[in-house]
């Protein structure tokens, strides 16, 4: 019996297990190079080696899979975070170690956070919500570490703690829009930079120049 043709490479289908991470791979790199809008469903398969079948299997829209990609990532991060702030040490060191696996995550998800950045404002409805929950319980445990180094006296109580934690991660999350990498740093120095000065802000004043605290009474918006 004669065997049948192979099929082309570019036709082949991806292994059942790995359809779905080849899937989130070639959204990311054709988002970040083309662009979300331009970006079509059938180039996504076809980047994959999957078919639309497969894509809309895992994944109901290309809105949907676009806001996957950042919220499987915030769920991780989230979990790290948790882990350092429940995890043992003094606050002052938990902190620091918070921040600096903030930049080490995103150093290594630079092009699917950027995506998300330039993208984020296209998505709404349902998927949108869920993001800002999520990202919302992101930013209160952050922030609930660092209420706890005020409470400790390790960090200044004369700027709120929803302050500091939305400028920290404001500025670590806005780093793609003016960084380039062939300047003299690599994104992994800024961030260690950013981590030095986040760090150093929190130091309280001396006394004799120390305000009245400014509480911590607003509401995050993010």
């Amino acid at each position: 019996m004669t065997a049948a043709p192979a099929e082309p490479v570019s036709r082949r289908r991806a292994p059942r297990g790995s359809a779905r991470r080849n899937i989130v791979a070639a959204a990311t790199e054709l988002f970040a190079r083309r662009g979300y809008e331009a970006t079509s469903v059938q180039e996504i398969v076809a980047a994959a080696a999957v078919t639309k079948g497969a894509l809309y299997h895992w994944f109901g829209s290309k809105s949907e899979l676009l806001t996957s990609i950042y919220r499987e990532l915030l769920a991780e991060q989230t979990a790290r975070l948790r882990e350092i702030a429940d995890g043992p040490g003094p606050v002052g060191e938990r902190l620091r170690a918070a921040a600096a696996d903030v930049v080490a995550h995103t150093a290594a998800h630079v092009d699917e956070l950027t995506v998300w950045a330039r993208s984020a404002h296209l998505i709404d409805g349902e998927h949108a919500d869920a993001t800002r929950r999520e990202r919302r319980r992101y930013h209160d445990l952050f922030r609930d570490l660092v209420l706890e180094g005020q409470r400790a006296g390790v960090v200044r109580t004369d700027v709120s703690a929803t302050v500091i934690t939305h400028t920290f991660l404001s500025a670590l999350g806005n780093t793609h829009t003016w960084f380039h990498p062939d300047g003299p740093l690599t994104f992994t120095e800024v961030g260690h930079q950013l981590v030095a000065l986040f760090v150093g802000g929190l130091r309280p004043p001396e006394p004799a120049d120390s305000p009245t605290p400014a509480g911590d009474r607003s509401e995050p918006t993010a």
